[in-house]
């Protein structure tokens, strides 16, 4: 099956040949068919490679390999496979709670009409400060603001063991209000300091590789 890499750039070769035709042979736009082509070519192509070359890169930018591609993340990426089970990100990536070919912008997206669009753009966001403004250490990295419970409760809200556990069912309206967050008793997410001193946790069947 062709790649979208491979067929937009099949798509941009075509295009830039069909340009280049017209930029040889101009008299070819003297007809009508000629000015369709010329317009579709100059325009229409044009117009639509940007905006689907724009959307393959905003749906590249959820993947969790996107995510961890740059240095200063590296410690992050490791920490989703620290033995520590009281680990957040830990848990829920080994034991697959989220998507683990996405599982940085499952939990990093908010859960409001625009958040999928927000999550994208600081994506890309990260990106530029990565390559033009430079990174800070992992250890200074930090939310842009604090970790909401409604992200939590998007997915854990109507999980049975969730309900059924008595310490969550004590504290689920403070829960849902916000007056408690999930993190006062669920505090150790990344911890990227500590990664280093933690085991890390290899599948059964990958040791060795």
């Amino acid at each position: 099956m062709l790649s979208i890499e491979l067929f937009f750039a099949a798509a941009v070769v075509v295009t830039v040949a069909l340009a280049a035709l017209l930029a040889l042979r101009p008299e070819v736009t003297r007809g009508r068919g000629g000015r369709i082509l010329a317009f579709v070519v100059l325009f229409v192509l044009p117009a639509l490679l940007t905006a689907g070359g724009l959307q393959a890169h905003l749906e590249q930018a959820k993947s969790t390999e996107f995510c961890l591609s740059c240095h200063v993340m590296e410690p992050y990426g490791e920490s989703l496979w620290t033995e520590d089970p009281s680990f957040v990100a830990a848990s829920h990536f080994q034991n697959r709670r989220v998507p683990r070919e996405q599982a940085c912008y499952s939990c990093h997206t908010d859960y409001t009409m625009f958040g999928d669009v927000n999550a994208k753009v600081r994506g890309l966001r990260h990106v530029w400060v990565q390559y033009v403004v430079g990174p800070p250490p992992p250890e200074e990295i930090e939310l842009y603001s604090p970790y909401r419970n409604r992200e939590c409760l998007h997915c854990h809200a109507g999980a049975r063991a969730f309900l059924e556990n008595e310490l969550h069912a004590e504290v689920l309206a403070e829960l849902r209000s916000e007056e408690m967050s999930c993190l006062d008793c669920h505090g150790e997410v990344h911890e990227v300091e500590a990664v280093a001193e933690r085991e890390r946790w290899t599948p059964p069947g990958e040791a060795g590789e």
